[in-house]
């Protein structure tokens, strides 16, 4: 019965999602201090919308309920969450990067906790001031604006600023239409938003798709006028219809209209946008043109409304108002013979944000690392280093400039109870100087990366349980002051590394033969018994045993590997690397080398630390490569798996990545875009064997440019298996975590929110990659994604303004067209719209046989140098 009622559950909590999904537009809508035994949104009984509670956007507060309700606040404003802890709390809500959001949070005290102490507190967006929210004069407030966040996840913080505790109701994220309210900098906070009707009750959603609440106004001096008819309102900025059937006009038609406000702050700069229509049915002989001034100052060109269309004036640039008294006068131009009208106006106040947030990869580190020791710091939250009287303790940040990123410095995470060990997000923090980890309960040995990260000068590992030896760049890293006194199982000395010195006894010599004689007879029994198991083990085809591992992963399975991937010591590793000496690249846990195996070149990638992270993603790389085998995926010449050291040994790609033949850095060559095309295609043969020629079918998980080597030849072949994951087709698996991993921009979007994971994430990731192919644009700017940028260039119709100009118009347009659609269909924001690689590779050979027609016609038989063969037949099947 439990089982029953709990699939119900289940089933009808997906129903309710996929309604709000398609009701609501991306809307997020939080009824906040509604109780976790509440899981299911409710639909809010004005605007239809679907509110949920807040449980899942925050970690911290307690509910309330309001026990006075004298304004009769509906059904949202009846709970609350309040935050009786810490100074700064904070909810996380993942948005789109470069879009506008209307942002509204609403506050009401009804004094929930029966003392009648309203509250005062500050509202931030991020790092920055957004509003001082003070309850002690109104029983209840609204705040809102427009805002850019300039990143995935956006942070509304709540920040105690006395002795009252700050609360919060309801929290609302609308998206906003491309094109819309642009600004020369800053956000845009609400000042005002009026229709023109004498009797309208407010409007928002479902009569405004973006749900902002209009208030109706009329003033004694004006006229209304009416219409019944439809009012189109397509623009940008869409204003509700049932505003736009309302106008007002002066009473005495040879009057200005004229909207009058004030402010507190003379210095307050606005952004007004008017919203006109003409709804009346004017006569041959009438015309209706006004102008617009804004305090005596022309603020727009004559206007002229259209019949039941919709024309909206707006600021260019920011204005302001003599000491704060603003005056908009609308007046008829000599040739009207007609009074101005108004159907709706906005006015927002300028508010700027100038405090940048976190360096966004120092960000990722240190919840990386806080997860990773479950950390629980109530000050934990918000902006790791801004503002300066709110940063995380335990860390220090250098923030010279407020218009550049700020970067952690500092980590202290000394007397932490920290467990398990040495957290490898440590070296993505790239400007660490000072690390303290000192007296816990870390083990395992000291990583290898401490010694590569070349701004950290004092280290601190004292009194833990670290075991092994001091790594030797740690010992050659010069200025650097290390502490690891009280790890008694830590190896301070050469000793460690060097076999012991045999003993040597003085015996008999009789002894002497008689024990070299024992020694033969059982050293020849050795040999023959070894040989036999080892024909034993070739017969049944057998994997050769691992090395017995230290206690980190003594429990761990042991990867399997096969007998054609040789197994290498950590001395032949050294060897082949020439003590390490060329390197490669880095990867996500530890660098990769240039090797020499028996005259063939390799690349060597080095575990640096035996973290149960890198072990898994270890392990999953192994695991993988083992099971696949084609010609587009990255061959495994062998390992190495010895005690402390793991390494795996790859054949050697000469010519680089992608990204670097896209960009030309590092001397590398630029690719034409019938190279282009065709690495894209023997790509997107690699991902597709992954998806169905593997048993289970695989995800990648971090297709991105420099993930795509190239041989001497230009042949692709995709790397990085190490956040490789099976899923099942069409089964709805639930992973055994949701951690969300990949590269930032190349992420698909929706497994972000979702955290459900399919082949379709590979394929989001593909058309990110496709759309640097053809653009050679960063995929994400300081100001947008890629995928925004060309779906804004797209309407243009002009294809070389997308194309890379490195190509120099050098390429057949259908071809270019036609593989553009392709990356902006496999980039769709929902995965169910997206294709699948096997019509990805359809589309790509098409877009081929089109470059390959036009270099025929250009160059004759030259062309055949960058034909290649499309027949996929010869893909094999999973071993």
């Amino acid at each position: 019965m439990e089982s029953s009622l709990g699939i119900l559950l289940v089933l009808v909590t997906m129903a309710i999602i996929h309604i709000v999904e398609a009701e609501d537009q991306g809307f997020i809508s939080l009824d906040c201090g509604l109780p976790a035994y509440e899981p299911f949104p409710y639909k809010e009984t004005r605007t239809g919308l679907w509110f949920f509670s807040d449980e899942n956007s925050i970690q911290t507060g307690k509910t309330g309920r309001i026990r006075e309700n004298p304004e009769g606040f509906a059904k949202l404003y009846e709970t609350l969450r309040y935050f009786p802890e810490g100074i700064r709390n904070c909810y996380n809500l993942s948005v789109e990067k470069g879009r506008t959001y209307l942002i509204r949070a609403s506050f009401v005290y009804g004094n929930y906790d029966g003392l009648n102490n309203n509250p005062k507190f500050d509202l931030y967006v991020g790092p920055n001031l957004w509003a001082n929210i003070n309850l002690q004069l109104v029983n209840g407030t609204r705040e809102e604006i427009l805002h850019i966040p300039t990143s995935t996840s956006l942070q509304i913080c709540l920040v105690k600023t006395g002795e009252t505790t700050p609360l919060i109701s309801t929290l609302e994220l609308r998206p906003m239409g491309n094109g819309s309210y642009i600004t020369d900098s800053g956000s845009l906070k609400l000042f005002f938003r009026r229709y023109y009707s004498k009797s309208g009750s407010n409007l928002r959603y479902s009569n405004d798709v973006y749900d902002r609440i209009w208030k109706s106004d009329f003033k004694m001096e004006w006229t209304q006028i009416s219409t019944a008819l439809k009012v189109s309102n397509s623009n940008h900025y869409v204003p509700p219809e049932d505003a736009l059937r309302n106008a007002a006009t002066p009473t005495n038609t040879s009057a200005p209209l004229t909207i009058e406000w004030s402010s507190e702050n003379p210095d307050d700069q606005y952004y007004l946008y008017e919203h006109f229509s003409e709804i009346q049915d004017l006569q041959a002989n009438e015309t209706r043109e006004f102008n617009i001034f804004l305090n005596g100052e022309v603020f727009a060109d004559p206007i002229i409304p259209k019949k039941l269309e919709t024309i909206t004036s707006f600021s260019v640039s920011p204005r302001t108002c003599d000491k704060g008294e603003c005056s908009l006068q609308l007046v008829r131009t000599n040739k009207s013979t007609l009074p101005p009208l108004l159907n709706a106006i906005e006015v927002y106040t300028v508010i700027q944000f100038p405090q940048s947030e976190t360096d966004e990869n120092d960000v990722i580190a240190i919840k990386n690392i806080e997860s990773t020791y479950g950390l629980s710091r109530i000050n934990w939250q918000g902006d790791p280093c801004v503002p300066q009287q709110l940063k995380w303790d335990a860390l220090n940040c250098r923030n010279t400039n407020m218009s550049k990123p700020p970067r952690i410095t500092s980590l202290n995470l000394s007397s932490s109870g920290l467990n398990g060990t040495i957290a490898l997000g440590i070296q993505n923090l790239t400007q660490l100087e000072k690390l303290d980890l000192s007296n816990n309960n870390l083990t395992g040995g000291v990583p290898e990366f401490l010694g590569n990260m070349n701004s950290l000068s004092v280290i601190n590992l004292s009194g833990n349980n670290l075991n092994g030896s001091i790594p030797q760049a740690l010992q050659n890293k010069r200025g650097l002051a290390l502490s690891v006194e009280g790890n008694p199982n830590l190896c301070l000395s050469d000793s460690c590394r060097k076999p012991p010195k045999k003993k040597v006894l003085l015996v008999p010599i009789v002894a002497s033969v008689a024990s070299a004689a024992i020694v033969i007879a059982v050293l020849v029994l050795f040999l023959v018994l070894r040989k036999k198991k080892s024909t034993a083990v070739e017969g049944l085809h057998l994997p050769p045993r691992m090395a017995t591992v230290n206690a980190t992963f003594a429990n761990s399975p042991e990867p399997s590997f096969d007998q054609k991937s040789r197994r290498f010591t950590y001395s032949e590793v050294i060897k082949m690397t020439n003590n390490f000496q060329r390197v490669l690249g880095k990867g996500g846990f530890g660098f990769v080398y240039h090797g020499t195996v028996n005259g063939s070149q390799v690349a060597v990638k080095l575990l640096s630390h035996l973290s149960t992270q890198g072990y898994k993603q270890f392990k999953a790389e192994v695991d993988l490569l083992l099971r696949v085998h084609h010609t587009n995926l990255v061959s495994l010449v062998g390992y190495c798996y010895e005690g402390d050291h793991l390494a795996l040994v790859y054949e050697f790609l000469p010519n680089g990545n992608l990204k670097q033949h896209l960009s030309g850095k590092g001397g590398k060559s630029i690719i034409n875009w019938g190279v282009r095309l065709r690495i894209a295609l023997q790509t997107a043969l690699g991902l597709e064997y992954l998806h169905i020629g593997c048993t289970p079918p695989m995800v990648h998980r971090d297709v991105k440019t420099p993930n795509i080597l190239l041989d001497e030849h230009f042949k692709a072949k995709l790397a990085d298996f190490g956040l490789s994951k099976s899923f099942q087709v069409g089964g709805g698996e639930a992973h055994e975590s949701t951690v969300i991993a990949g590269t930032l921009g190349y992420l698909d979007p929706e497994y972000y929110n979702s955290g459900r994971l399919g082949e379709k994430s590979d394929v989001y990731s593909f058309g990110v990659v496709l759309l640097e192919m053809i653009t050679n644009q960063p995929v994400i700017s300081e100001k947008s994604h890629i995928t925004e940028r060309v779906g804004n260039k797209l309407d243009r119709g002009d294809i070389h303004e997308i194309m890379d100009p490195n190509l120099c118009r050098v390429y057949d347009s259908n071809s270019a067209w036609r593989a553009l659609e392709l990356a902006m269909s496999c980039t769709d924001p929902y995965s169910a719209n997206r294709p699948t690689m096997s019509h990805v590779i359809i589309e790509l050979k098409e877009c081929l046989v089109c470059e390959n027609s036009r270099i025929s016609k250009d160059r004759g038989l030259e062309s055949q140098e960058m034909t290649i063969n499309l027949d996929t037949s010869e893909v094999p099947g999973a071993r």
